[in-house]
């Protein structure tokens, strides 16, 4: 039986006031939508090179200003002294140790404007490094601890295009008008783009005027690695004429700091990315693969000499992506993150390519929907601190020593949402596995059941679907599939073909082929709970967001037997997405076999438009209206569609939401109102 949904539509109408809403017990154990504000999770954990404190970022929410705030907290590695060191409604991020550990650099928005700042760890002492105009990022320390390197925009000043007559004094005229040359002029998450380059700069460990190491018209950003004499840098960028069109094509150079001379270290088709310096300075490890034009391409590690001679792939063997690669301290192993199936671990290399696993639940960032992520750290002795994922809370901070000759053992050092969720039930998650009807893959999942769960009643079920699709979901927390759960549905999301953490051939299956027959991959995973007895075959809904939109609007035009969609941020016509999407130098390559107007049948094919006319399901559609992943042009075509169909329908836009609708936490919580809301209004309880 769904459980009342009162709280939700008042919150959708009087947010304000839900803190003041009386709740009865029975509604206080469970996971109330208001208490979304409450949630908090560690992430970017970084150890002290001799392993003995973790400084880490600790993510809480601003119920007054519907904004994530970010501070930084200490704690030593046996779980004692667990303290703030950094406080107030601001944003403080990116904390890296110097080389000694005496002190820590880190990002913040204390005064305005996101700038450098420096805490000496003994005295608890903070200087104010930098007076920047635009944010810095990637920030890496000089072995000698007296210099930092970063990335930051230099703008690029514009001249007018067309001259004006001079307004008359005092006239208030329209704003300028603002004229696009570049092929990639605006992004998800930041609209439209300030004209400039990002590029290296060099800073001294005193403050000061940082000094512009990188030229052109080029982008500098992501990871910089120092060569163990500070005599140069090591970073990825592509500076080949035409680099626009070619995103991925990087390379890892090398630039000296006395002259600026640049020496490009890999040539080939395809990424080269996050460079990492051994410890003797004799090689370069990083990440990359010869790039096929595949829409999922297996991300493998490489080492070469520091000259950029003899480079070798060290994980051809281990079909699976590899992330964050560092250097152990003796040099003769990398420790990395992967995912494999649905579970993100952090494990070691050799450099012959044997793999060690050392932990096995690595994540817990992604609040709202349980996506891989997550990061580490490791010190000089081995110890890693880790954020720690699991289905009943967001990510806390834990630690592993990787100590020769012994087990590893992980300890939990924070219980960040204990205050919240120790007196509330939350939906039990189980991992399952069926075959794939179409043709018997083994296909993975995972059943959130109600709070109170009676495997004797029978309820109504929620099809969640992933987006990416190239992206993989897990044993991870989740706001969204909590708070269906607690409004009484089962909840099941997997991981159909075309998913991440199953090597590159399963990823694949979709390879201009999406969606297909991951239709049937869905499809065979909701048969499969049904078969366990506990689901109502009336009661189904489906929902997804982005490339789970693309597949829930696919669903609907397949079958009528859900009752009721939410289609949420979708793709529904490729051909008019490849030229409205802020990648466009990516996708129609990628994701298809050439130009939408050369392969016209092919983009149709693929469109859940073509299907529209079959759809009977009552469909909502779900939006940002600042969404420039999947314009909301998308949505207001398939809407414009059913109701043209006279198919009930309904279009939801979330004013200034980028894709990332949740990334406000009202958003979040609007977002699982609505849905839920939709499914009510045409259960067959009505």
């Amino acid at each position: 039986m769904i459980n009342s949904l009162k709280t939700l539509e008042l919150f959708a109408g009087l947010a304000l006031l839900a803190p003041c809403l009386a709740q009865s017990p029975e509604t206080d154990r469970l996971f109330d939508p208001i208490e979304v504000f409450q949630l908090e999770n560690a992430s970017d954990p970084q150890i002290s090179p001799d392993g003995t404190k973790i400084v880490y970022v600790r993510n809480r929410f601003d119920i007054m200003k519907d904004r994530r705030r970010t501070n930084l907290w200490i704690v030593n590695s046996d779980g004692s002294d667990h303290r703030p060191l950094t406080s107030g409604n601001r944003n403080d991020t990116q904390p890296r140790w110097s080389p000694d550990g005496k002190r820590l650099l880190y990002a913040s928005s204390a005064e305005g404007s996101v700038q450098l700042y420096l805490r000496w760890m003994d005295s608890g002492q903070v200087a104010k490094l930098t007076d920047l105009t635009r944010s810095p990022a990637s920030m890496s320390w000089a072995p000698d601890g007296k210099w930092i390197a970063f990335s930051m925009l230099v703008p690029e000043t514009r001249k007018t295009y067309a001259a004006m007559p001079k307004k008359p004094s005092g006239a208030d005229w329209a704003k300028p008008a603002i004229v696009i040359d570049s092929l990639q002029y605006r992004a998800d998450g930041a609209g439209y783009l300030e004209s400039g380059y990002h590029h290296l700069f060099l800073l001294t460990a005193e403050g000061g005027s940082p000094r512009q190491l990188t030229k052109g018209n080029y982008e500098h950003q992501g990871a910089i690695a120092w060569m163990p004499d500070g005599e140069s840098l090591v970073f990825a960028a592509n500076r080949r004429p035409g680099w626009e069109y070619e995103g991925r094509n990087t390379e890892i150079h090398r630039i000296s700091l006395e002259d600026g001379s640049l020496v490009t270290l890999t040539d080939r088709k395809g990424p080269d990315s996050s460079p990492i310096i051994s410890p003797d300075g004799t090689k370069v490890a990083y990440l990359g693969f010869d790039d096929r034009l595949q829409g999922y391409q297996i991300t493998d590690l490489y080492v070469m000499g520091a000259d950029g001679q003899g480079a070798r792939c060290l994980s051809r063997e281990f079909d699976r992506d590899v992330e964050s690669p560092v250097w152990a301290s003796d040099g003769s192993s990398i420790y990395f993150q992967y995912d494999d199936q649905g579970h993100s671990k952090v494990a070691r290399m050799s450099l012959d390519g044997t793999v060690t696993d050392l932990v096995t639940e690595v994540g817990g960032t992604s609040l709202g929907r349980p996506y891989s992520g997550g990061s580490f750290s490791v010190s000089g002795n081995g110890m890693i601190a880790y954020t720690l994922a699991s289905a009943d809370r967001p990510a806390d901070l834990a630690v592993a020593h990787d100590s020769a000759g012994e087990e590893i053992q992980s300890r939990r050092l924070t219980s960040l949402n204990e205050d919240l969720f120790g007196h509330k039930e939350l939906g039990a998650v189980e991992e399952f596995w069926c075959e794939s009807s179409f043709d018997q893959r083994p296909i993975q999942g995972w059943i959130v059941k109600p709070p109170g769960f009676d495997p004797e009643e029978s309820y109504p079920m929620i099809l969640e679907i992933h987006g990416g699709p190239f992206a993989n979901y897990g044993y991870r927390f989740s706001a969204e599939a909590q708070l269906y759960a607690a409004a009484g549905y089962v909840v099941l999301y997997t991981n159909p073909r075309g998913s991440t953490s199953y090597g590159e051939e399963f990823g694949n299956l979709i390879h201009h082929n999406y969606p297909s027959e991951d239709y049937d991959d869905l499809m065979s995973c909701v048969d499969a709970v049904i078969e366990r007895g506990y689901v109502e075959r009336a009661e189904l809904y489906v929902t997804g967001g982005s490339g789970g939109g693309v597949l829930s609007s696919w669903i609907i035009g397949k079958t009528d037997r859900f009752r009721a969609a939410v289609v949420a941020k979708p793709v529904i016509n490729w051909y008019s997405f490849v030229l409205t999407a802020d990648s466009t130098p990516f996708f129609y390559k990628y994701w298809f076999p050439g130009f939408p107007w050369d392969h016209q049948d092919h983009y149709m094919k693929r469109s859940p438009l073509s299907l529209v006319g079959n759809v009977k399901t009552p469909t909502m559609l779900l939006t940002g209206e600042a969404d420039y992943r999947t314009p909301i042009s998308e949505s207001e075509q398939y809407y414009a569609a059913l109701k043209l169909l006279k198919v009930e329908a309904a279009l939801v836009r979330i004013p200034g939401a980028s894709h990332g609708i949740t990334a406000r936490p009202s958003n979040l919580i609007a977002k699982v109102a609505h849905i839920l809301k939709w499914f009510e209004d045409h259960s067959g309880k009505n």
